[in-house]
């Protein structure tokens, strides 16, 4: 395990409860920010930094999936699934009739919408940097604000539980947590490849030929999505997650070809799959 963890802090944050899971007998460093989690492994205040990369009620991180596309030479070296269960905590003595604005982030608040939109329909949405900052500010401010956070959040910065999981949807929320390093995982023998690329032509059957390097070798590809290169409207780069890892023999063969029809292939790490029972 390593010495030094960083996470997207303050504590009590969701991503700070996935680091104590991954890595309990560690220090855990707090930042306010992805990109800060990433240099501080960069420059060795950690070894390893904890961030979130999806959620299967909002989906993808794009925090996350921009540092690791454009500003980071860091790799993916585990992965974890944790459930996620949201909270609306305000100032102890709160009534929610008072209630007129509401604090999380921006993954939180989307995760929220319906429950929101039914009992909250005029109050105003404030993006914060972490669920836990927005905790933290609702209990130390005035009494007409609202957060979204976790038990953990309530219990640090003494929070009342004013509406107990509201996130929209009767199936368990699941928010996708990875671990920053300087090196990938070695192979397991059930391990997943994250990666991304791009073209510089823009022509009919590109992404469907690139995309047969996989299915052509049996590789199961378990996410395709794709992002603005942030160079021009209507160009983007493709993400893909696959099962195996780039030094499996015919995962290594499709990277190969797939690098000769990109004009830009960034793997981002190879590591093993999280398998876990939520019930």
């Amino acid at each position: 395990m390593p010495n030094r963890v960083a996470y997207l802090g303050p504590r009590g944050t969701y991503t700070e409860i996935a680091a104590i899971k991954y890595a309990p007998s560690s220090e855990l460093i707090p930042f306010l920010t992805v990109a800060a989690v990433a240099a501080s492994v960069d420059n060795g205040m950690a070894e390893e930094g904890v961030v979130a990369i999806e959620n299967s009620l909002e989906g993808s991180v794009t925090d996350t999936l921009d540092l690791l596309i454009h500003d980071s030479s860091l790799f993916i070296r585990q992965e974890m699934v944790l459930p996620i269960n949201h909270h609306l905590l305000v100032q102890s003595g709160t009534i929610a009739s008072n209630v007129n604005i509401i604090l999380s982030h921006p993954q939180a608040l989307g995760q929220c919408r319906r429950f929101l939109g039914h009992f909250f329909p005029n109050a105003k949405m404030v993006a914060s940097l972490s669920t836990a900052a927005a905790v933290e500010k609702v209990t130390s401010g005035s009494g007409d604000m609202a957060a979204i956070g976790n038990l953990r959040a309530a219990e640090i910065y003494e929070a009342e539980i004013l509406e107990s999981n509201i996130q929209d949807t009767d199936q368990i929320n699941l928010t996708r947590f990875v671990v920053l390093d300087h090196e990938d995982h070695p192979v397991t023998g059930n391990d997943k490849t994250s990666l991304c690329f791009s073209f510089t032509d823009d022509k009919p059957g590109l992404l469907y030929k690139s995309l047969g390097e996989f299915v052509s070798r049996n590789i199961n590809l378990a996410k395709v999505e794709s992002r603005p290169t942030r160079e021009s409207l209507g160009r983007y780069i493709f993400l893909v997650d696959l099962h195996g890892h780039r030094q499996d023999p015919s995962v290594k063969e499709a990277l190969k070809n797939l690098e000769e029809q990109a004009s830009m292939l960034k793997i981002f790490g190879s590591y093993p799959q999280y398998t876990a029972n939520f019930v």
